[in-house]
Formats: C-alpha cells, structure tokens, sequence
C-alpha cells in the first residue's frame, strides 16, 4: 500500500503511515526501555 502511494503521489495516505509507523516505533522503544528497568534491578535506584 506504501510503495502503491508513493507511485501515485497520494501525499495525505504516505503521511498517514509515516506516522503510524513514528508513533509504533516510539511506543515499541518505550516498552522496551520500561520492561528492561523493570528486569534489571541495578538500574531501579539508579
């Protein structure tokens, strides 16, 4: 669907999944990091 608007030049669906993919990759990197403090306790009173 990406490269299909990329090809016709749909400008509003091409912003649309950059920031479906920003938003997934920021929350994905955020469970990351909460989950790794989580389950390394030298890093709770650091």
């Amino acid at each position: 669907m990406a490269i299909d608007a990329v090809i016709n030049r749909d400008l509003p669906l091409i912003q649309g999944i950059v920031i479906l993919f920003a938003v997934i990759f920021t929350v994905v990197n955020l469970c990351v990091d909460l989950l790794y403090a989580v389950l390394n306790p030298r890093l709770r009173h650091g």
